[in-house]
């Protein structure tokens, strides 16, 4: 029998590495590589158990979990690349937006208010030249920019491999661990049981939120005489941006607020008020579908995602959600809360 005293030890020593990790994670931007890692093992995890079902052997099982493993990182390599072609594309591509939301807004001044006139650039050279003075300002940003999709493309591939290869080992092999590494492997699993419920759950909400704009995009606007440019590219950013709670819903409402303001400033507020009504109707959703799992609230997540990211800036706002829910969730084990 292992001894109390030095289980307790194991278990503060793995709350203080899982601790010293995470933080390691956001300071050295490798929260792509967890992510990636967390969602290849998870997928894994949910897919391995039909094969046991049918597979006895173990190095049949271990083979066909490797094979399971290499296909969904083949699959989510793929949807990467989907992805980052896509945005390199007209469709996608973020320049050819903003010159387009640039002539929209000239375009539409003389159908706004005398307050909001005074808020907006004057022309789409303004709005240009605005953009140029940021980059100027910003130019190491700018330059690094590259670097750093390049790095984390490299970052996301490796988090897959790693995932693939652990979760191949957890559901094969036979588990024979000391004190420290069951408290490890439990925290592992905490974080491993947050990330599925935030993630899973938010790619369903992302999911059903593109859908309802689509739907007023595609087919309320025009039967109301309303045809929108960018409607395709506008459906992707409303999905791609719901995968970031609260935050994803403000930055894909501008931009639909802003095109439609180059049919009317009544589309705009049409627009607008839709998108109001349909994010209320989310609430009830976002608590059924995340608020029962972590007990957490709109204002919870926004909290903890403004801490977060006055800490460790664009990183912590990605990250909080899922820390967030590890942390309530050791705490609520615990019964501490």
């Amino acid at each position: 029998m292992h001894d109390p005293q030095k289980v307790n030890l194991s278990i503060i020593a793995s709350y203080l590495l899982a601790a010293l990790a995470l933080i390691i994670v956001l300071k050295q931007g490798l929260l792509a590589a967890l992510f990636a890692g967390l969602l290849v093992s998870s997928l894994v995890h949910m897919l391995s158990p039909a094969l046991g079902k049918k597979i006895s052997d173990h190095r049949a099982r271990m083979i066909s979990v490797a094979i399971l493993a290499f296909v969904i990182i083949a699959l989510l390599s793929a949807a990467t690349w989907a992805v980052v072609s896509f945005f390199q594309s007209d469709a996608g591509n973020i320049e050819v937006l903003m010159q387009k939301m640039a002539d929209i807004i000239e375009a539409s001044r003389d159908q706004m208010p005398p307050w909001m006139k005074e808020h907006v650039p004057t022309s789409a050279d303004a709005l240009r030249e605005m953009m140029t003075v940021w980059l100027r300002e910003h130019a190491g940003l700018a330059q690094n920019l590259g670097q750093e999709t390049g790095r984390t493309i490299a970052h996301l591939l490796i988090g897959m491999v790693i995932g693939g290869m652990a979760a191949m080992y957890d559901t094969t092999m036979p588990r024979n661990y000391r004190p420290l590494a069951v408290a490890l492997h439990t925290r592992v699993l905490g974080l491993h049981n947050a990330f599925q419920q935030i993630v899973f759950a938010q790619v369903r909400i992302a999911g059903i939120n593109a859908i309802f704009t689509g739907i007023y995009l595609v087919l309320v606007l025009p039967l109301a005489g309303v045809k929108l440019p960018l409607t395709k590219t506008m459906i992707a950013i409303t999905f791609f941006a719901g995968l970031l709670p609260v935050v994803g819903n403000l930055i894909s409402n501008t931009v639909i607020v802003v095109v439609s303001l180059s049919h009317s400033l009544h589309a705009a507020v049409a627009s607008l008020l839709f998108l109001i009504t349909i994010h209320k109707l989310e609430y009830f959703l976002n608590a059924k579908i995340i608020g029962t799992h972590i007990n957490a609230r709109a204002w919870e997540l926004l909290a903890a995602m403004l801490v977060m990211e006055a800490i460790f800036g664009l990183p912590g706002v990605v990250a909080a959600p899922v820390f967030y829910a590890y942390l309530k969730q050791e705490l609520t084990e615990r019964e501490l809360i």
